[in-house]
C-alpha cells in the first residue's frame, strides 16, 4: 500500500462531466447528481484501511449535507482484477450492507479519476453551486483511527460553500491508499 497525499485546491476549477454506472445499474453524469448547492465527489474504495476506517462519518456527513442542498457521490476508480474487494459486486454489497445515501459510481476505465487528478482514497472534490472547485482537502484529522473530537473539516467546508459559495482558503490535504492504476 502506497500512501499519497491530494494536491492542494485548485479554487474555481470546473467539475469535469462524466458518465458511469453505479451499483443500482443506473448511469450518472455531473447534471443528475448536482445539488442546489454543490456536490461532493469522494474517490473511494472498499479495501482501502484509510476509507474503511472513515467511512461511518462519510455516511453521516454526506447525509447531513444532502439537507443543506449538497448532493454527494463516491467513484471507485481502483482496477479490481488486483484488488477483489474492489470488484462491483463487491460495491455493490457494501453499498447495501451500509446503506450509503450517495450513489457509488464505478471508473471501469480510471479515465474518470485521470481527469480529475484523483491520487488516493479517500480523495475529496468539493464544489459549489456552479460546480467550482472549493476544497480538496481531508475529512478530519483522523488518519486509520478516530480521533475523538476531531473538528469535521470536509462538513465545515461544504457547510460554507452551501451558504457563501467559497471554500476555505486553509485546506488540509486529504491522505489515504494511491489509487490502483492499471499496469
Amino acid at each position: 500500500m502506497v500512501r499519497k497525499e491530494s494536491p492542494i485546491c485548485e479554487f474555481d476549477l470546473p467539475a469535469i462531466d462524466f458518465k458511469l454506472k453505479g451499483v443500482d445499474e443506473k448511469y450518472y453524469d455531473l447534471n443528475s447528481l448536482h445539488g442546489t448547492n454543490g456536490l461532493l465527489i469522494m474517490f473511494i474504495c472498499n479495501h482501502c484501511p484509510y476509507v474503511k476506517s472513515i467511512i461511518d462519518r462519510i455516511i453521516r456527513d454526506t447525509k447531513e449535507l444532502k439537507n443543506l442542498g449538497i448532493n454527494s457521490v463516491g467513484i471507485m476508480s481502483n482496477d479490481s482484477n488486483e484488488y477483489e474487494e474492489d470488484s462491483f459486486e463487491n460495491m455493490k454489497k457494501i453499498a447495501l450492507d451500509l446503506d450509503f445515501p450517495f450513489p457509488y459510481l464505478i471508473d471501469e476505465t480510471q479515465e474518470v479519476a485521470k481527469a480529475y487528478g484523483a491520487v488516493c482514497t479517500p480523495d475529496f472534490f468539493g464544489y459549489n453551486k456552479k460546480l467550482g472547485l472549493q476544497y480538496r482537502g481531508r475529512l478530519d484529522k483522523s488518519r486509520k483511527e478516530s480521533i475523538g473530537g476531531a473538528k469535521r473539516e470536509l462538513f465545515e467546508a461544504m457547510k460554507e460553500i452551501a451558504i457563501t459559495g467559497n471554500g476555505p482558503i486553509d485546506q488540509i490535504p486529504s491522505m489515504g491508499c494511491s489509487i490502483k492504476w492499471f499496469d
